[in-house]
C-alpha cells in the first residue's frame, strides 16, 4: 500500500475513534458481515474484499474506503451528481464507488438493511473530503460532505438520519416553527383586540411577562373593572402595571432611575380602557386575553435558561410583521446562533466584565450569562460556591447600553426573565459616554451590533459602524478582546472618513482579523454580516498576521414559513471555524487566508485570497457551454452583432 494512503487512514482512523466509533481495520467481529465480506471483492472475482474500515453505531453499520489522492474521491455518471458509476474498474479507483460496493454487498447478504458507507481522500486534514452515502437492500442517497464523524456518533446518529436522511424537521426546527407561528398569531391579536401600534406591541408583550413573573398576579384577578370588592373594581391594565413595578421592584431595588424608565414605558396599559373594556369578541378584556395567551404559549419558552434570545425573536417577528420602527432605527436584530458564536469566538471568561453598547434586546448579554453560567456550574466547587459565582456575574460583569427607550426596557424586560434583575443596563446615547468614563470600568469584552446605515452624509458621518468600532475599543480596557458584526462594505472603509477611522483603530488598536458571514444571517434586511475582532490598546504591528476567513457555508439555510435553519451541518462548520480562531488548525486558502493588513485594504477574506486551484476539465467544458448557450439565445434575440455576426 502506498505511504500517502497509509496517511489517509491514519488520519481516518484518528477521526473515527476521537467519534468513539471504535474502527475496525480491514475486517469486523460480527459475523455475518464477516461471512458477507468473503465474496466481497472490489474486482468482483468472489474473493474476499477488504474495506479500509468497519464499525458499528447504535443500530447502523459503518464502512469506509479511502484513497489518497481527491481526485480518486468519486466517479459519478454525466450529468447526475447523486448516481455512482458501479463498473469494475470505478469501484476499484474511486472511494465513494468503493464503499458503495462494499454496503451493498452487506445489505444484499446480511440482516443489516441501514448502512453507512463512507468514501474519503486526501492525505492532509484540511483538506480531507468525507462524503456519507446511506445505503439499504434496495437504494442509496449520497448525502453532504461532512468535516469528521461526530454526526454519527452513537448519541448524534439517529438524528442524522432523521433530518439528513429521512428530511424530516429537527426538534429544535419543529419548536421554533411554533414559536414563530404563536408570535404572528399574537401580532395579529395586538392588533384586531387590542388597537396597538407597532412600537407598542413588544413593550406590552414585555409588560404581561413581568407581571406574570410575580407572584402574586395571575390573569385570573383581571375581570374588567367588575365584581364587589374595590380590588376587583380596578381596571385591568392598573392590576397589570402594578404587578410589573412590584416585580421590577422585588428583583432590583437598587437602580431607580432605571425603574422609572422601564415603568414609562408601561404607562399606557393602565391608561388605555379599551385594554381593560370586556371585548365582545373575546367576552374578557383584550389584556385578559393577552395574558392568558403569552402565559401558554410564550413565558415558558423564554424562562427555561436557554441561550436562545427568544423576547428578541418575538421583537423581530412583529417588526417584520409591519415594518415598524426597526428599519429607520437602522435596528438589525442579531440571530441567537450568531450571538453565541461571536461569545465563543471571545472566549469569555466568568470573571471578565462585559459590556454592549447597542444592546437592543439583550441578546448578546444574555449569550455572554449563558456561558458564564456555565463555567460557574463547575462540579468541583461548592454548591454555595457556583451560586456565588453566578450572583457576581448578574451584579458586577454584564453592562448594556440602548438609547431607544422602548428597546431598553424589552432588554431590561429580557435579562429579568433570564433571573438578572440586577444587570447593568443604562437608557443613554454611547456616543455621550465619555471615553475616560468608561476607561474607568476595565471592560474585558466588547461585543456589539451598531445601528446600520445611519452615516448617510458629512452630517451623519459620525455615526458610521466604524465610528461606533472606535469609540467602543477607545473606551475598553487594555488588552480587551472585543467581536463587532457590522455590514461587510464597513471593512472596506468606502468614504474617506472611514477610511481615515481605519487608520486610526491600527494605531491604537489591533485587528485580529474577519470573518465573513452567509449572506442570508439577516436574510430579511438584505446586509451581508461579517465579524471583525479586535485587541484593544495594542497597537497594530506590521508583522502581526490577521486571519480573514470565509464562513459563508455556515451550515444554516432558509427555510419556507421558519426562516434561517440549521441544515444539520452547522455544528462542525462552526467547531471548524472556532478550532482556526482559537487554537490554529490549518486550513485551505478557500476558507482561511492569514495576511498582514494596511489601513487603505479591504479587511475581507476576498481581498487577501488567491485562488492557486488550476480549472478542472470539466469547469472548462461546463464554461464553455454556458458560453455558447449564451451566444445562441443573444443571436437567435437578434443581437448576433454582439459577436461581429451580420444581419441576415
Amino acid at each position: 500500500m502506498p505511504a500517502t494512503e497509509k496517511m489517509t487512514d491514519h488520519i481516518i482512523f484518528g477521526l473515527m475513534t476521537s467519534a468513539g466509533l471504535n474502527p475496525e481495520p480491514e475486517k469486523t467481529q460480527i459475523r455475518e458481515v464477516q461471512e458477507a465480506l468473503k465474496t466481497a471483492s472490489k474486482r468482483m472475482t468472489g474473493k474476499t474484499g477488504k474495506p479500509e474500515f468497519i464499525a458499528m453505531s447504535g443500530n447502523y453499520l459503518i464502512i469506509v474506503e479511502d484513497k489518497a489522492e481527491t481526485m480518486y474521491q468519486a466517479n459519478y455518471m454525466t450529468d447526475k451528481n447523486d448516481t455512482l458509476l458501479m463498473d469494475t474498474s470505478s469501484v476499484e479507483k474511486f472511494a465513494e464507488n468503493g464503499a458503495l460496493h462494499y454496503a451493498q454487498h452487506i445489505t444484499y447478504y446480511t440482516s443489516f438493511k441501514k448502512v453507512f458507507a463512507f468514501g474519503c481522500s486526501g492525505t492532509e486534514k484540511e483538506q480531507l473530503k468525507i462524503r456519507p452515502i446511506f445505503v439499504t437492500d434496495k437504494s442509496y442517497k449520497v448525502l453532504p460532505v461532512v468535516r469528521d464523524f461526530s454526526d454519527f456518533r452513537h448519541e448524534n446518529i439517529e438524528t442524522y438520519y432523521r433530518t439528513k436522511v429521512l428530511g424530516n424537521k429537527s426538534e429544535r426546527a419543529a419548536e421554533l416553527e411554533e414559536i414563530l407561528s404563536r408570535a404572528k398569531q399574537l401580532h395579529e391579536d395586538l392588533r384586531n383586540y387590542g388597537s396597538l401600534s407597532e412600537q407598542d406591541k413588544p413593550v406590552i408583550v414585555s409588560g404581561i411577562l413581568l407581571a406574570l413573573c410575580n407572584k402574586h398576579f395571575s390573569s385570573e384577578q383581571l375581570t374588567c373593572g367588575i365584581g364587589e370588592t374595590r380590588e376587583e373594581r380596578r381596571r385591568d391594565g392598573e392590576k397589570i402595571f402594578d404587578a410589573i413595578k412590584e416585580h421590577i421592584r422585588q428583583v432590583d431595588d437598587t437602580h431607580k432611575m432605571k425603574i422609572e424608565v422601564v415603568l414609562n414605558q408601561f404607562e399606557f396599559i393602565k391608561l388605555r380602557p379599551q385594554l381593560s373594556t370586556r371585548h365582545p369578541a373575546l367576552g374578557k378584556s383584550p389584556l385578559r386575553y393577552f395574558a392568558e395567551y403569552i402565559h401558554s404559549k410564550i413565558l415558558s419558552a423564554i424562562c427555561n435558561n436557554s441561550p436562545d434570545d427568544v423576547l428578541g425573536r418575538f421583537y423581530g417577528e412583529f417588526l417584520s410583521y409591519s415594518g415598524g420602527d426597526g428599519k429607520g432605527l437602522g435596528i438589525v436584530l442579531t440571530p441567537s446562533h450568531i450571538t453565541e458564536l461571536m461569545v465563543d469566538l471571545l472566549d469569555i471568561k466568568m470573571s471578565e466584565k462585559v459590556l454592549d453598547p447597542c444592546c437592543g434586546t439583550g441578546g448578546f448579554l444574555i449569550a455572554a450569562m449563558s456561558k458564564m453560567f456555565k463555567q460557574a456550574e463547575n462540579p468541583a466547587k461548592m454548591r454555595r460556591e457556583q451560586e456565588a459565582a453566578k450572583m457576581n456575574i448578574r451584579q458586577n460583569l454584564l453592562y448594556g447600553v440602548e438609547m431607544n427607550d422602548r428597546m431598553f426596557s424589552v432588554a431590561t424586560t429580557n435579562m429579568i426573565l433570564r433571573g438578572d434583575g440586577k444587570s447593568n443596563l443604562v437608557c443613554d446615547d454611547f456616543f455621550k459616554l465619555p471615553v475616560e468614563r468608561l476607561r474607568k470600568e476595565n471592560f474585558r469584552i466588547g461585543i456589539m451590533n451598531p445601528p446600520y446605515s445611519q452615516a448617510k452624509n458629512k452630517q451623519t458621518a459620525h455615526l458610521s459602524e466604524l465610528r461606533f468600532i472606535q469609540h467602543l475599543l477607545d473606551g475598553l480596557g487594555d488588552g480587551a478582546r472585543c467581536a463587532v458584526i457590522v455590514p461587510q462594505s464597513t471593512m472596506v472603509g468606502k468614504t474617506k472618513f472611514d477610511a481615515a477611522i481605519k487608520a486610526l483603530i491600527l494605531e491604537k488598536h489591533t485587528l485580529e482579523g474577519v470573518i465573513t458571514l452567509n449572506p442570508q444571517t439577516f436574510y430579511k434586511v438584505g446586509t451581508n454580516p461579517v465579524i471583525a475582532i479586535f485587541t484593544a490598546h495594542v497597537k497594530h504591528s506590521k508583522r502581526h498576521y490577521s486571519k480573514f476567513i470565509n464562513f459563508k457555508d455556515d451550515g444554516y439555510e432558509i427555510s419556507p414559513h421558519i426562516g434561517l435553519l440549521d441544515n444539520g451541518t452547522h455544528e462542525q462548520k462552526r467547531r471548524q471555524l472556532l478550532d482556526c480562531w482559537l487554537h490554529n488548525a490549518p486550513a485551505h486558502s478557500s476558507f482561511m487566508v492569514k495576511a498582514r493588513v494596511e489601513p487603505t485594504d479591504e479587511w475581507l477574506h476576498s481581498f487577501y485570497y488567491f485562488n492557486d486551484e488550476i480549472p478542472s476539465e470539466n469547469d472548462f467544458e461546463q464554461t464553455m457551454a454556458d458560453y455558447l448557450t449564451f451566444e445562441f439565445k443573444m443571436i437567435a434575440d437578434g443581437r448576433g452583432y454582439l459577436f461581429g455576426y451580420e444581419e441576415d
